[in-house]
């Protein structure tokens, strides 16, 4: 199977920054190109390590597990932020009740805004300092209700995927398929029929074969064993991860049309920008090269392409990565509603969970692959193999380790002992002494607590503040040293 470096030059970007032993860690969409396997292991990393994180991502499971604050950057909060502490879950309530709230307020101030200008039309004669403040906030009232106007105002790509008309019952069929490469087992004996309504995905680490899967399935590629019945019906359509379809030079307008300025969409002729403006293009990057786009504009310029091929097999590879989270929940539901099938491959669990009705894995130790109705399934199954091989690694590691004399333990479950290191002579004093000093630092400090509460001290404020900063600088450190003791 094709080899994706993209997955190990991330892996060896993060090692290298943990090896530094950070504080605080930085990480600008880390999934993107990581397998199921590697987030899974920077989730239960990030939890269980003492330094902070600051996460970019629009990966939801991710949220979830490896976030305890949110902060979203968006024009329809006030000052364009909202910050909420708390998991993801949290954070779509707080939001969901901020939007709500500033949606009815704005019906509210629209209600008083309109009897504020049916009152100006009457000519009423502004004379008074009183008319004239009703005047005056009947202007600002018209702000206010411009500015939520504005910012409850969203804009999202629309997306609709158009069938290929008679869509067969049986798309694809495979019998009893398996496929090697150089001598090595990718898939076997593996039945699967794909018709209309299928939302298939597929699970497993990076290698895997997944890839090669979607090609035997397609017919790109033969099988090892058994057979593919296609249906002469059979129009696939495929999203690349890699976005070799895209040419850096040429505009934005020219990938979507090449010639001429109207595409043919579902039967209808639109113009070239009224077509990419529902991928939220303005005029500007219409006439943009490709390679000057960022990686999100790029994936829905992909969508975008894809939907003026009329299919009924879309097979995505990747959809997810760059796109924000409203692009991702249109693309959800597009693809629900759509009339084909859907073969997805995506690291994304939540986008899995929300659209695919059957999961496909490949066990992280390789076999046969397994079957699953939905995600939480497959996530019940994949912790019971994680804990199978744990138990399987534990034995192994530390009879590697006793072999190089790296275990001190008897025990082989015990794993490997590192050597305790040997304290320097400061070091050494220091622990001999600590039970000598901290005793000498409770009598003193003993002392000057009891002078300290002498009523003639008390009733002083001067003497009494002069304690106090004495208690503060002399016995700091000591009282410090008291209380982790008695802890």
């Amino acid at each position: 199977p094709k080899r994706d470096w993209s997955s190990d030059v991330c892996s060896s970007d993060l090692a290298r920054e943990l090896l530094e032993d950070p504080d605080l860690l930085l990480l600008d969409e880390p999934t993107n190109h990581l397998d199921v396997e590697s987030i899974l292991w920077l989730e239960g990393f990030i939890a269980r390590a003492r330094l902070a994180t600051l996460t970019i991502t629009h990966d939801r499971a991710f949220l979830m597990k490896a976030a305890n604050r949110i902060i979203e950057l968006d024009p329809r909060h006030p000052g364009g932020l909202l910050s909420v502490k708390g998991d993801y879950a949290t954070f779509l309530e707080k939001r969901e009740q901020l939007i709500a709230s500033q949606e009815r307020r704005e019906i509210v101030l629209k209600n008083t805004l309109r009897r504020e200008v049916e009152w100006l039309r009457q000519g009423a004669k502004a004379r008074t300092t009183k008319q004239q403040a009703r005047i005056q906030r009947a202007e600002e009232l018209q702000d206010t209700v411009a500015d939520l106007s504005t910012r409850n105002q969203t804009r999202t790509a629309r997306l609709d995927f158009g069938s290929a008309g008679r869509t067969p019952k049986k798309l694809i069929d495979a019998r009893g398929i398996g496929k090697n490469f150089d001598g090595r087992e990718i898939f076997s004996n593996l039945d699967l029929l794909i018709g209309p309504g299928t939302r298939l995905g597929l699970l497993g680490p990076n290698g895997c074969g997944k890839s090669t899967l979607i090609r035997v399935l397609l017919g790109t590629d033969q099988p090892t064993a058994g057979q593919v019945v296609r249906s002469e019906l059979l129009q696939p359509a495929s999203f690349d991860q890699n976005r070799e379809s895209l040419d850096p030079s040429i505009t934005v307008s020219k990938t979507v049309c090449p010639s001429g300025e109207f595409v043919d969409y579902r039967g209808q002729r639109l113009h070239v920008r009224s077509y990419l403006d529902r991928f939220l293009f303005t005029p500007t990057q219409m006439e943009m090269a490709v390679g000057k786009l960022s990686g999100g504009e790029q994936a829905r310029l992909l969508i975008a392409k894809l939907m003026l091929r009329p299919s009924n097999v879309l097979v995505l590879d990747e959809p997810t990565n760059d796109l924000d989270m409203a692009t991702l929940a249109v693309l959800e539901e597009c693809l629900s509603e759509f009339d084909g099938a859907v073969i997805l491959v995506s690291h994304d669990r939540f986008f899995l969970g929300q659209v695919c009705n059957r999961i496909l894995a490949f066990p992280p130790q390789g076999g046969r692959l397994v079957s699953f109705a939905d995600l939480g399934q497959w996530e019940a199954w994949h912790a019971e193999e994680a804990k199978t091989l744990r138990s399987v690694r534990k034995p192994e590691t530390a009879a590697r380790a006793a072999e190089t004399g790296m275990l001190t333990s008897p025990d082989p479950m015990a794993g490997t002992t590192p050597k305790k290191k040997k304290l320097s002579y400061k070091d050494q004093r220091d622990l001999d002494t600590i039970e000598q000093r901290i005793a000498a630092a409770e009598q003193h400090l003993a002392k000057a607590t009891a002078e300290s509460a002498l009523p003639e001290n008390m009733s002083n404020s001067v003497r009494s503040e002069e304690h106090t900063s004495e208690l503060q600088s002399r016995f700091g450190i000591s009282y410090a040293v008291f209380c982790l003791k008695k802890k």
